[in-house]
């Protein structure tokens, strides 16, 4: 698969989100770990959790545990793998999402990922929200410690704007390397950051690219070119979709959710699917 940078390694240009595998309407954990063995024969070597992902309210860590045990299992060699995990999001007895960008809680965060993945030091941490009740600046620090102290070996921002992303980079002293924000064809008013990121040689981490948890499967429905274009080439609208974003920018890796091998196998192969320059601006008027 081809590759693209995130700060100074190389990473598959599509990436796996692991949240569907960990919250509401997950699958068995069998099929969780063929998912991520799946990703992992197809060539991925970006995964993407985050301490918040699992069932409320007493599991924390479910998905940061959940890929350090898909790791741990795979018969093939991980050591390139590179595992993304974040902090700063919660969720709520009632099933929903809070915030908590505390730097204390932060670092708290950190220490708890470290032992769930297994790791010394985590390959890329992620301010995962800002906190309306905490300044951007005070959480951004806790980061920077945790890259000053060795306990982060990356650090990088979801959630941000183009103010959140100049900001974080300063606190962090030049040492941002990726900013993950939602984008897809039916989403795109993450443009400016991503704008701003290639301009900035930053990664533009593009989570929920085919629509979201529940809504890939009808994305050829909900966009119809996109799925003209699938038919065209053979192939499947969700996989037009990861080349036509792959197409707009070399920052960007886009990290689709899949709850089945098939679907995340058909997602690695988007990097080899050429659109022509009238295809690609087809479907950015879609």
């Amino acid at each position: 698969m081809q590759s693209r940078p995130v700060g100074d390694v190389q990473v598959s240009a599509v990436g796996l989100g692991e949240m569907p595998l960990s919250i509401e309407g997950r699958p068995d954990e069998r099929r969780s770990l063929a998912t991520i063995h799946a990703a992992l024969d197809a060539g991925v070597t970006l995964i993407d959790t985050a301490n918040s992902y699992h069932l409320p309210p007493d599991e924390a860590g479910h998905g940061e545990e959940l890929v350090a045990r898909a790791l741990a299992a795979y018969g093939g060699d991980t050591s390139a793998v590179l595992v993304a995990t974040k902090g700063g999001m919660t969720r709520t007895p009632d099933g929903g999402w809070g915030t908590d960008g505390r730097p204390d809680y932060l670092k708290r965060c950190c220490e708890e990922s470290l032992k769930r993945l297994g790791v010394e030091a985590i390959g890329l941490y992620q301010h995962h929200r800002p906190d309306p009740d905490v300044p951007y600046a005070e959480s951004i620090g806790a980061i920077r410690d945790l890259l000053d102290a060795g306990k982060i070996l990356r650090a990088g921002i979801s959630n941000a704007t183009p103010e959140h992303i100049r900001e974080a980079n300063e606190v962090l002293g030049g040492r941002l390397v990726s900013v993950q924000n939602r984008f897809s064809p039916v989403f795109r008013s993450s443009e400016p950051e991503l704008a701003l990121c290639d301009s900035m040689g930053l990664t533009f981490l593009a989570y929920s690219p085919l629509g979201g948890i529940g809504r890939a499967a009808d994305l050829g429905t909900r966009v119809a070119r996109f799925a003209e274009v699938a038919r065209s080439h053979g192939v499947s609208p969700q996989r037009v979709a990861l080349a036509w974003m792959l197409a707009k920018s070399p920052v960007l890796v886009p990290i689709p959710g899949s709850t089945r091998p098939e679907t995340v196998t058909d997602s690695a192969q988007a990097p080899e699917l050429a659109l022509s320059a009238a295809e690609l601006a087809r479907l950015d008027t879609a």
